[in-house]
């Protein structure tokens, strides 16, 4: 009989415990929602928090952070790269009809069949 009550004792536990982290699990989702949508409305706060997760990951001295930016943002230092060589971007877009010329005409664009012929023969 004992056993049984003890039984039933430790059920009723971890049904509470299951309920209690269920409802954890339930407010945290409530609460990431309300921080999502409020992220949201301001792209540059979702930039500060990105910054922020960066902060927090490189406390540890032995973590390596990779950190990936836009071909949009690197590009700029690129154009300024060819600069420095001595050419520029205006001299670049100029000397690209030239470097076309010396590869040959461009690919022919593909032909359509003509419409009086079946499909399988297209």
């Amino acid at each position: 009989m004992q056993r049984a009550m003890a039984r039933q004792a430790e059920a009723e536990r971890e049904r509470r415990a299951k309920i209690i982290n269920s409802e954890g699990e339930f407010q945290a989702a409530q609460k990431l929602t309300d921080a999502a949508d409020i992220i949201s409305t301001n792209p540059a706060s979702l930039q500060l928090r990105y910054l922020q997760t960066l902060l927090e990951i490189g406390s540890n001295q032995n973590t390596t952070v990779v950190f990936p930016l836009p071909m949009d943002m690197i590009e700029p230092f690129l154009g300024r790269s060819d600069h420095a060589a001595g050419g520029s971007k205006a001299e670049t877009a100029a000397a690209r009809p030239a470097r076309r010329a010396a590869d040959g005409p461009p690919p022919e664009p593909p032909v359509e069949p003509p419409a009086d012929l079946p499909p399988s023969r297209a």
